[in-house]
């Protein structure tokens, strides 16, 4: 789940992380106004805010919730604070280190949002206050037809607590002959990133959820996109940008792109080559040279070669239908799982190269272009 609104540059910042987020692969967003302009699922947790704005059951209206099967409301709170001491003792914690606050601001929850409710256990103690409170209000609303949906980790170490937690819900299954119990969603949170996921996966987890803010929105292994616009060709004159630094050259001419695989069906190169020079195709042996090193040429042979360049703009036009965002989230999942492995690995990655075809260009430039 993408959640990093409040880290973002800006509204636009935020906007545009939560449709890129989800085009790349993330599942929902917790900006309901991304939701409503793309169509992106929305969910959320409860937020610390919430929790401590209770200090007591006192405090909690309305109080009175229904039967899901319908029948004469049941008052919540009362209900709630029943199942807490046979909790408490399944879990050996005293009622007396229960935060009340925390409990009503369960309960109130569940009164407005019985079918989701859901809690954030980690805003005083996990163990001897969130996680009782949370288990007294799912076994109160379990008694009146509801089951609650998931709790929310946002601090400490979030895969030993979720293994401690499902124990926790499997037991409360049991003793309370509750089977849907033990299968209540984990979501965590706090300043996940990708070495976070590592850990998760090497220590193992009963985690079900990922909420991640700050480090995909605000990008820190990546501040800046290292990429600048320069012109190839004017007027249909051909333009080239000289200089010492030949990763900073530009080629000439309007270009074509193509990505060659190979026989695993794993891409290894994208070829760059003009658009007037003949298409690539498979079983065809190439001399290729690397971009920016003029003097590094090798030859290849691709099993699958693909067209990637498609024009949708010209003459200031759209000229063919684009397409919506489930259509490039589906294309770019697809070209994701495509990748070969010593490509996608987090750790010193393989770069995916982009090469040029061995080919001479020349140009006839202007005497002025030649004296600038």
């Amino acid at each position: 789940m993408e959640m990093g609104l409040r880290r973002a540059q800006g509204p636009d910042g935020g906007l545009s992380a939560s449709k890129y987020s989800y085009i790349g692969g993330f599942d929902c967003t917790s900006n309901v106004l991304a939701g409503k302009l793309y169509g992106i699922p929305v969910q959320g947790t409860v937020a610390h805010s919430f929790i401590m704005s209770f200090t007591s059951l006192a405090e909690v209206e309305p109080r009175v919730l229904a039967p899901a099967a319908g029948g004469e409301p049941v008052d919540l709170p009362s209900l709630a604070e029943s199942w807490l001491p046979r909790v408490c003792e399944l879990l050996r914690v005293s009622p007396g280190k229960v935060n009340r606050g925390e409990l009503a601001a369960f309960v109130s929850y569940a009164v407005s949002f019985p079918r989701n409710f859901q809690g954030l256990l980690d805003t005083y103690c996990v163990m001897r206050s969130g996680l009782p409170n949370f288990c007294a209000v799912a076994l109160a609303l379990n008694e009146l037809g509801y089951r609650a949906i998931g709790v929310r980790l946002d601090s400490g170490d979030l895969a030993q607590q979720s293994k401690e937690i499902r124990r926790v819900f499997r037991a409360c299954g049991a003793r309370f002959q509750v089977p849907w119990f033990e299968s209540i969603s984990i979501a965590v949170s706090n300043d996940i990133s990708e070495r976070s996921l590592e850990d998760f996966i090497r220590e193992g987890s009963e985690i079900n959820v990922l909420g991640i803010g700050t480090n995909l929105v605000t990008c820190p292994l990546q501040p800046s996109l290292g990429c600048v616009y320069k012109l190839v060709k004017v007027n249909d004159s051909p333009c080239l940008k000289l200089t010492e630094d030949e990763e900073k050259m530009t080629i000439p001419g309007v270009k074509r792109v193509y990505r060659l695989y190979d026989a695993a069906g794993y891409p290894f190169m994208d070829l760059m080559a003009l658009e007037e020079e003949p298409s690539p195709s498979a079983g065809q042996e190439l001399t290729v040279h690397v971009l920016g090193h003029n003097g590094e040429a090798r030859k290849v042979k691709a099993t699958t070669v693909e067209a990637l360049h498609r024009t949708y703009f010209r003459d200031g036009q759209v000229c063919e239908e684009l397409p919506s965002l489930p259509q490039v989230r589906s294309h770019a999942q697809a070209a994701l799982a495509r990748l070969g492995p010593a490509h996608r690995q987090l750790h010193q990655p393989e770069p995916y190269p982009v090469r040029r075809p061995s080919h001479k260009i020349h140009l006839v430039l202007p005497k002025l272009a030649l004296r600038e």
